[in-house]
């Protein structure tokens, strides 16, 4: 498995010109007096298919991502996992949200927002701050869903993030990794399981303490090959 650590560019750049991505800057943004200039591309654009294949190299570049909770800096393996146990809103560890959906967090109406990365990775700075918000002392909830063309057995779900997650395949919590770390690919990998005929619903909770904050994730066959022949959508299950 690749092992190389990989550094987030210090060019950090956002989307213009979309109503989800709007480059304006907001309240938010200039409270906070610092960040991407808003004459720069993200990395992550609006969705606009129905589905789309993995990467070249095997990564899931579709996700349906929540606005960021602020929980404080809880990267420890015990407050992660405490903190990703925590309701904060109906059906958390079940619901298979859509694009635009909302949910009501401790008083404030939080919007998922289906995104396509350019990169192996999903950069959660880029995505909180287009947003006019922070990702520092941050908790992301994030939803995929893998379309397979038939049942496969043996396959691994394999994981990076910057810092802490947690993550589910179908319900069942397969994988974690703790820490203030960053992102290297294949950090945590599951234990063999099998992905069923149809749609697989892939569950991520990545908790930030400060600086840089982003995710990647892909299947390894039962060789440690990055798995291919699937699609990916954005919270349809049909």
């Amino acid at each position: 498995m690749i092992k190389s650590r990989l550094l987030l560019t210090s060019t950090l750049v956002l989307l213009a010109g979309t109503t989800v991505w709007a480059a304006a800057a907001g309240p938010g943004r200039a409270a906070r007096g610092a960040g991407p200039s808003a004459t720069f591309q993200s990395t992550l654009h609006p969705v606009t298919t129905a589905e789309t294949p993995p990467d070249a190299q095997g990564f899931l570049p579709r996700w349906v991502i929540l606005d960021p909770i602020a929980i404080g800096n809880q990267q420890a393996e015990s407050a992660s996992k405490a903190a990703v146990q925590a309701e904060y809103f109906p059906n958390q560890l079940t619901v298979v949200p859509q694009d635009g959906d909302t949910v009501t967090v401790g008083g404030h109406e939080l919007t998922w927002r289906a995104v396509d990365t350019i990169h192996y990775n999903v950069n959660l700075y880029h995505f909180a701050y287009a947003q006019g918000n922070s990702s520092a002392g941050a908790l992301f909830w994030a939803v995929t869903v893998v379309h397979c063309p038939q049942e496969l057995t043996g396959v691994r779900l394999a994981i990076g993030s910057n810092a802490s997650s947690v993550w589910w395949v179908n319900g069942k919590e397969v994988a974690g990794i703790y820490g203030d770390i960053q992102t290297v690919i294949d950090d945590g990998v599951s234990r063999p399981l099998t992905l069923k005929k149809g749609a697989n619903v892939i569950r991520g909770a990545i908790i930030n303490g400060s600086g840089a904050a982003d995710f990647c994730a892909r299947f390894l066959d039962a060789d440690g090959n990055p798995l291919k022949g699937f699609t990916v959508s954005a919270g349809n299950t049909k």
